[in-house]
């Protein structure tokens, strides 16, 4: 095995000890995304202490906003080559997750990469976000929605928060500097039922580069009305 002491000593510092199977299947992650990228685009970043410091930690720093994970049912919306979802459920592989994207050969990517992994009470769904939001099966269903996604917070609030069960939360992974991101947010946020209760910065582990994590609470059920098709989200943000 190859010297993964970043990704032993940045889960640590999180308060996550991972055992020899889950650094084997971090091992398993790594090896088949970067041999996959080689023919589909997943990644601009495939050194192997990057991955690990960028992708892997940078996706567990979800504890920082999020300290009980486990027995949840979690969504990550947008996940593309199964960031922050597969890592996550690495390390807490008593939590459910749903990994939804729009694109069909990242979700035979990821069925592929649950399959090598052995994980269990994972699914990988193919959908665009505002036609599985109207969907009884999805709509309302999970305690938190996860995104790394980059669209800006108000247009990614109104893909997430339907998903999310009132008292449950969306949290959204940002840049470091995200205050005039969340300020035009406020209003779309509160449209949907929700609202900003924190944007907590962390530092990825060893390293310089700080992430927000913004914290949104769903208070009450979000209008049917959303989350609106043809683009709208994007072209005219709330």
């Amino acid at each position: 095995m190859r010297d993964n002491t970043i990704l032993l000593s940045g889960a640590e510092k999180m308060g996550i000890v991972l055992s020899k199977r889950q650094q084997e299947q971090f091992e398993t992650y790594y090896d088949y995304l970067t041999a996959q990228n080689e023919v589909m685009n997943l990644t601009a970043i495939t050194e192997y202490e990057e991955v690990l410091c960028k992708h892997f930690l940078d996706s567990l720093l979800l504890v920082h906003g999020v300290k009980d994970l486990n027995g949840k049912k979690i969504l990550d919306l947008g996940t593309g080559a199964g960031f922050p979802g597969i890592p996550l459920k690495i390390a807490f592989p008593e939590t459910e997750f749903v990994l939804m994207d729009s694109l069909n050969k990242r979700i035979s990517f990821l069925n592929r990469v649950i399959e090598l992994l052995d994980l269990e009470n994972i699914t990988a769904v193919h959908a665009r976000a505002e036609e599985a939001a109207r969907k009884t099966e999805y709509r309302e269903q999970f305690d938190y929605c996860v995104s790394r996604a980059v669209a800006r917070l108000a247009s990614l609030s109104e893909f997430c928060i339907p998903f999310v069960k009132p008292g449950g939360m969306f949290i959204s992974y940002k840049a470091a500097d995200c205050g005039e991101e969340c300020k035009e947010a406020e209003t779309a946020v509160k449209t949907l039922g929700g609202k900003i209760v924190k944007a907590e910065q962390a530092y990825l582990p060893n390293t310089e580069i700080a992430r927000t994590l913004v914290l949104i609470k769903k208070e009450k059920k979000t209008p049917e009305k959303y989350p609106r098709g043809q683009g709208k989200p994007l072209k005219h943000p709330l």
